[in-house]
């Protein structure tokens, strides 16, 4: 699935792609996903309610994928159309390995409705974002 080749893709079969790799994102498949974008899905790219690929393994508590989403340059504060950042859906879920990777990342504590801090507030789980 090379989708730079030449012929391309039809919208609906790129549409498809995108879904398959949600939904791996959403399952924590990181093999699959690096393929995916490997072979060109770009690694920011949105679902119909502008969730990246990172939102959805952050939100789902996939630690690994999140990890390696941002190796391959995955950009940790792209909100969705709720202006959710993903810290603050790993915050909200309780998925304190997620919140670890994104903040070794530089994720922004401070972006989004509600932000990372006021989350983490919110939940008890201030002593996350401390130090």
């Amino acid at each position: 699935m090379d989708m730079h080749s030449s012929g391309g893709l039809t919208p609906e079969q790129t549409e498809r792609v995108v879904a398959i790799a949600m939904d791996l994102a959403r399952e924590g498949d990181t093999g699959q996903l690096v393929e995916f974008v490997t072979h060109g899905l770009p690694v920011d790219v949105r679902d119909p309610a502008g969730n990246t690929l990172l939102m959805l393994a952050a939100y789902h508590g996939h630690a690994d994928t999140v990890r390696s989403l941002i190796r391959h340059g995955a950009d940790p504060d792209l909100r969705n159309d709720r202006d959710q950042s993903p810290i603050a859906g790993a915050l909200f879920k309780g998925a304190d390995d997620v919140v670890a990777v994104l903040r070794a990342a530089g994720a922004d504590l401070d972006a989004g409705t509600p932000s990372a801090r006021a989350a983490a507030s919110m939940f008890g789980r201030d002593h996350l974002l401390a130090g």
